[in-house]
């Protein structure tokens, strides 16, 4: 098993100090690579101290801390206890169920850089459960999809530990890290799901099909607390009415500047 200790050479951005640190809960992401800049991390920021009234640390684990704001707290991603190849499939999310994870503790809220959170977020802490993920609209592509999950830190490191010691064959038998999660999780019996639409897809749940999507721009669903951008669009095409695909039409939502900010 792998554990991570948390030293001053990380370069550990921590804006204030912390007290009674049983009682704050985490809310985590991660970002690696030119994919997505460092905006995309100061925005989640920004919609989660709007949306989070519990009193909470927000952490990026990040590679480049170049471009986030100064209140954003940053760990370096840990190195994977293996070496990774073949396409990106987000395998490092994984590193999220280490035994120890810098001097994070307790109840801890993953999120995706690509969402646009919506509505309150303090029920994903208190909702009963031990690992909740969203549930997958399209069972064909697995049990659940990681946008959004929470867990206790240091609760399931056998996740992580499994996985280091069968990646060629989870490679092979999963397509990506959340369908061997929610996999694994599911046959311990660890996994649970967000009550029905606390969390929506943009493209599955506010884009129209055709004709309609012509006249009818996307619509955001009532009592939607945060939205997935998977695939294309994120939110930023989103908003001018760019899909990325030339089959799939979209006036513009612009709606989404309201909450992405």
């Amino acid at each position: 098993m792998c554990a991570f200790a948390i030293a001053d050479k990380f370069g550990h951005n921590s804006p204030t100090i912390h007290l009674a640190k049983q009682h704050m809960v985490n809310v985590i992401c991660m970002k690696w690579g030119a994919k997505y800049g460092p905006e995309y991390v100061n925005t989640l920021h920004n919609m989660v101290q709007r949306h989070l009234t519990l009193p909470h640390r927000f952490v990026c684990l990040t590679d480049s801390t170049e471009g986030l704001n100064a209140g954003i707290e940053t760990f370096p991603i840990p190195p994977m206890p293996i070496e990774l190849n073949g396409p990106e499939r987000g395998w490092k999310k994984l590193l999220t169920f280490a035994p120890t994870l810098y001097d994070l503790h307790g109840d801890t809220l993953f999120l995706d850089i690509d969402i646009i959170v919506t509505g309150s977020l303090d029920e994903f802490f208190t909702q009963k459960g031990d690992v909740l993920i969203i549930r997958e609209w399209k069972p064909r592509h697995g049990l659940g999809n990681s946008s959004v999950y929470r867990f206790k830190i240091g609760a399931h490191p056998d996740v992580l530990d499994y996985f280091t010691h069968n990646f060629e064959q989870i490679k092979q038998d999963f397509r990506h890290e959340q369908a061997f999660l929610c996999d694994y999780l599911s046959k311990k019996g660890a996994l649970g799901f967000w009550p029905e639409g606390w969390v929506r897809s943009f493209k599955r749940h506010c884009m129209h099909y055709f004709p309609k999507s012509l006249f009818v721009p996307p619509q955001l669903p009532n009592n939607t607390r945060v939205l997935i951008f998977h695939g294309r669009p994120n939110p930023d095409e989103a908003i001018i009415g760019k899909t990325g695909k030339w089959y799939r039409f979209a006036r513009p939502a612009a709606w989404i500047k309201d909450y992405w900010k």
